[in-house]
C-alpha cells in the first residue's frame, strides 16, 4: 500500500484514483489568464479615470475665462489673453508647467486622435504652412479659445467650416 497525503490506495486499482487526484490538484493550481473575446483583442484600451479627469479643472477655469479680451503676447485675464496664453495661464494655474508658445505646447503635447479627446487636452490649428491657433477641448466637439484681435475668449464648434479645415492635431499634455 501506498500513503499519498493521507489518502490510502492499494495496488493497480487505486493507480487511477491517484492519477485523477494528481489531475484535479494539478488543474487547480493555477489558472489561465482570461482572454477576451476575439472583437475585444484590438480595442484600444479604455483611458483610465484619472488621464480622463486631470483636465477638468483645465477646462473649467479655461471656461470661467469667456469673455476676457484678447491681446497679442497676454496671459493673464487682468491683461488678457492671446491663445497660447490662454493654455498656459490655465495648466499653470492648476500646476502643471507647459511651454508659454503655441510651438512649444505642440512640441510638448502627445498626439492623439481626436476620437480620443478629453476635456482639457488642446486642439491645433494651422493657416498655409503655419501652426496658428491653439485651444482648450471641452467635449462634444466644443472648444475654448482666444480667437484674434478685437475678439474675446470664446467657445467655438470644431465642425465650423474655418475648425474643420484647419485643424492639425489634438494633443495632450497631462499623463
Amino acid at each position: 500500500m501506498s500513503d499519498m497525503r493521507g489518502l490510502k490506495t492499494s495496488g493497480a486499482a487505486g493507480l487511477p484514483a491517484t492519477l485523477a487526484i494528481l489531475l484535479l490538484a494539478a488543474g487547480c493550481a493555477g489558472t489561465p489568464a482570461r482572454q477576451p473575446p476575439p472583437d475585444e483583442r484590438h480595442l484600444p484600451p479604455e483611458p483610465r479615470a484619472e488621464t480622463r479627469d486631470a483636465g477638468v479643472p483645465i477646462a473649467e477655469l479655461a471656461m470661467s475665462m469667456v469673455g476676457v479680451q484678447y491681446r497679442y503676447g497676454g496671459a493673464h485675464p487682468d491683461e488678457g489673453f492671446d491663445c497660447s496664453g490662454l493654455v498656459f495661464y490655465t495648466y499653470t494655474s492648476n500646476g502643471h508647467a507647459v511651454p508659454r508658445t503655441s510651438r512649444g505646447q505642440f512640441g510638448a503635447a502627445r498626439v492623439i486622435p481626436l476620437a480620443d479627446a478629453a476635456r482639457g487636452d488642446l486642439v491645433f490649428f494651422q493657416d498655409q504652412a503655419n501652426l496658428s491657433h491653439v485651444g482648450i477641448y471641452l467635449g462634444d466637439g466644443r472648444f475654448v479659445h482666444a480667437p484674434s484681435s478685437g475678439g474675446a475668449v470664446r467657445i467655438a464648434t470644431l465642425d465650423a467650416p474655418y475648425y474643420q479645415r484647419n485643424l492639425v492635431a489634438v494633443g495632450r499634455l497631462l499623463p
